[in-house]
């Protein structure tokens, strides 16, 4: 396994930042998962790429966009109609994916060495994250699991929620140093500790 270079470089900056008269409000890391992978099914053929999503990572996808499934080292959730995106830990789920789902079924896209996974975990998760996008965060309206695609400004973003106060946001690789220093400034409120 070829370990990737962080795309974050110096602006990844261990320790405690911001408000420190308080225990820390978040906790910031960078995952790296060995493959993210994008799954789109042909129109009718939902369900036959539901059923090789399934069989090749063991995730029973729901068919509808913003539900999700989330288990150690595998996550993935429906961002868009006909559209799901497939975390995992292990390198080599796109070929996996590849073998199950068939041409006539739908599209494979191996998104593993162009997006970044940034972790935002804690009690003020919630609370950073709605400073930065137009979503609804509380656990009744965007329960664990459940992922969405939206963007802060010009940046692009897929965010899903892989624990109670716990959520992973996927940015483009070219966007996740400005993205990461956003996201540091707008968490120094609450203080946060990089890890």
């Amino acid at each position: 396994m070829v370990e990737r270079e962080s795309p974050l470089g110096q602006a990844y900056k261990p320790g405690r930042h911001g408000n420190v008269a308080e225990a820390a409000g978040v906790t910031l890391s960078e995952t790296r998962p060995g493959s993210i992978v994008e799954v789109i099914a042909w129109p009718g053929n939902e369900k036959t790429a539901l059923a090789a999503i399934k069989s090749a990572t063991g995730l029973a996808l729901p068919d509808r966009p913003g539900a999700g499934v989330s288990r150690e080292g595998r996550a993935g959730y429906g961002f868009a109609p006909r559209r799901w995106l497939v975390i995992d830990d292990r390198e080599g789920a796109a070929r996996e994916l590849h073998k199950a789902v068939a041409e006539t079924t739908g599209v494979i896209n191996d998104l593993s060495h162009g997006r970044a996974v940034i972790r935002i975990a804690g009690p003020r998760a919630e609370w950073v994250l709605s400073k930065l996008f137009a979503v609804d965060f509380s656990t009744g309206a965007f329960p664990v699991s459940n992922g969405c695609s939206t963007s802060h400004h010009e940046i692009f973003a897929q965010i899903q929620r892989t624990g109670k106060n716990q959520f992973d946001v996927v940015v483009f690789r070219s966007f996740a140093r400005a993205f990461w220093t956003t996201l540091c400034h707008s968490a120094e409120e609450v203080g946060y500790e990089v890890s």
